[in-house]
């Protein structure tokens, strides 16, 4: 098995995160897919961050972080967004999503 931070663009930070929520190899990584293991992570917890979330796509695809742009990367954000909505955002009210979007709520517990 090979270890996650041999992906480009992924390091020690990234794989050892990914091993808290189960997934543990380059090849398991690469099965599961970047939305399912951004999932993931956002159901154990991690705060979402849309650049952590494309540059996984992007090392997915063995692409440089930074090849991200115009409709891809608008895509992808509304990729994201979806998938916040469904794991990190779930159960919130109005003002709580609110409060979200500025920075002032704190993952839930």
């Amino acid at each position: 098995m090979t270890a996650i931070s041999s992906i480009r663009n992924l390091g020690p930070a990234m794989e050892t995160a990914f091993q808290k929520v189960g997934i543990t190899s380059a090849e398991e990584l690469r099965r599961i897919g970047a939305d399912a293991a951004y999932a993931r992570l956002l159901a154990a917890g991690n705060k979402p961050h849309f650049i952590g979330y494309y540059v996984l796509h992007m090392a997915l695809q063995g692409r440089p972080w930074n090849d991200c742009k115009g409709a891809e990367k608008q895509a992808l954000r509304k990729s994201f967004d979806a998938l916040k909505a469904q794991s990190f955002d779930h159960g919130r009210s109005e003002l709580e999503d609110f409060l979200n979007r500025i920075g002032v709520v704190a993952p839930p517990s």
